[in-house]
């Protein structure tokens, strides 16, 4: 903990450095009075605000967060009054502060300005609901930091051409792979391009969901999840953490895979699940189809997805909506070594069969 020793200390060469203190030390400001009138008001420094901690922010509020770290390290406890700045758990927000004893050991120089120790919870901490993460800079009145905005990580000019946005995935759980085209997707709220367009109702739910659990009302707690999922809205543990994210379902971009109960439809899916189950994926997102799902090239690994499902032979080109040439290339190439679902000589086309199915279910109406 020298980081920490040394910001209640000071460095050995004089610097600048934090007087030690108690959160339960609070100041208390007692105007004196003279002939039963109050006295004129203090200097505009003493009227500075006082925080959770009962320290000006401009003085001692980088010490607050040292000594609290190193409570921390030593009984694993979080500050009492954290609570009632954040939404999530007590278990999450011990969680929060073995990352934060982290970075701050990791740090040198400690900070020792408002705005540095700002960064550095920013930093350590970047996969927490920004609710949660403004609660902790307001809780030792230190200044949110500026956070890249949906407009400067996503400019049109820096991406593919037709290219509508970019989604980063939480890692992608295997029954959420619906077969070798498509499957769905949880994008955290924390994403620059999500924080800024949670709906305010799910921020509600959220927030009413963590007093439920508080007051070990689990039964409410699971119908507030369920509402959020009918928001299009999930909380997912990850990394023993939880987090808010925005769920997405995918199509995968030219190509087309034998369904489920098509000859070679399981075959398909499990190689799809080989690929992303249980990875993160970057999916570069170019339309959405009349399902409602988001067409999109998908990245994994540094590998490109529809590439690797087509030269092994798990899917097949969809000429119909995409023209590109390595397409048609790499299914030749797995057409001509028999691989996968070519391994059978005449596979049935994934769009006929379909057409035939749509055709069948009429027929039966007319028939009734």
């Amino acid at each position: 903990m020298g980081n920490i020793l040394r910001c209640f200390k000071g460095d050995d060469d004089g610097g600048d450095h934090y007087p030690y203190y108690k959160p339960t030390s609070r100041p208390h400001y007692q105007p004196p009075h003279y002939h039963g009138q109050p006295a004129a008001p203090p200097a505009p420094l003493q009227q500075q605000p006082l925080g959770p901690h009962g320290v000006t922010p401009s003085t001692v509020g980088v010490a607050a967060l040292a000594h609290d770290l190193l409570n921390f390290e030593s009984t694993s406890m979080v500050p009492d009054g954290l609570s009632q700045h954040v939404v999530s758990s007590r278990k999450a927000q011990v969680k929060w502060y073995q990352k934060l004893l982290e970075a701050y050991k990791n740090t040198t120089p400690p900070p020792k300005t408002p705005a540095n120790a700002a960064q550095l919870i920013a930093r350590a901490l970047n996969m927490i609901q920004r609710a949660d993460l403004e609660g902790i800079l307001e809780f030792y009145n230190f200044p949110i930091p500026s956070l890249p905005t949906a407009s400067s990580n996503y400019q049109p000019s820096l991406l593919p051409e037709g290219v509508q946005f970019v989604l980063n995935t939480l890692p992608v759980y295997d029954k959420c792979i619906g077969d070798g085209d498509g499957f769905t997707a949880y994008v955290p709220t924390t994403d620059p391009r999500e924080s800024a367009n949670v709906p305010l109702e799910v921020h509600e739910l959220v927030i009413a969901r963590t007093q439920a659990r508080k007051c070990r009302d689990y039964k409410s707690a699971d119908a507030l999840l369920s509402s959020l999922d009918e928001a299009g809205y999930k909380i997912i543990s990850c990394s023993d953490d939880e987090v808010l994210a925005r769920k997405y379902r995918i199509r995968m971009r030219g190509i087309d895979a034998p369904e489920l109960k098509m000859p070679y439809g399981k075959e398909s899916r499990n190689a799809l699940v080989k690929l992303i189950g249980g990875k993160s994926v970057k999916i570069y997102v170019y339309d959405l189809d009349q399902f409602g799902r988001y067409v999109g090239d998908i990245y994994c690994n540094n590998l490109f997805i529809q590439e690797q499902m087509l030269k092994n032979g798990h899917a097949w080109h969809f000429k119909t909506y995409d023209k590109r040439p390595e397409f048609a290339r790499w299914e030749r190439e797995a057409r001509a070594a028999n691989r996968g679902l070519w391994a059978s000589g005449n596979p049935e086309k994934p769009w006929d069969w379909r057409r035939d199915q749509r055709n069948a279910r009429q027929d039966a109406i007319q028939v009734y």
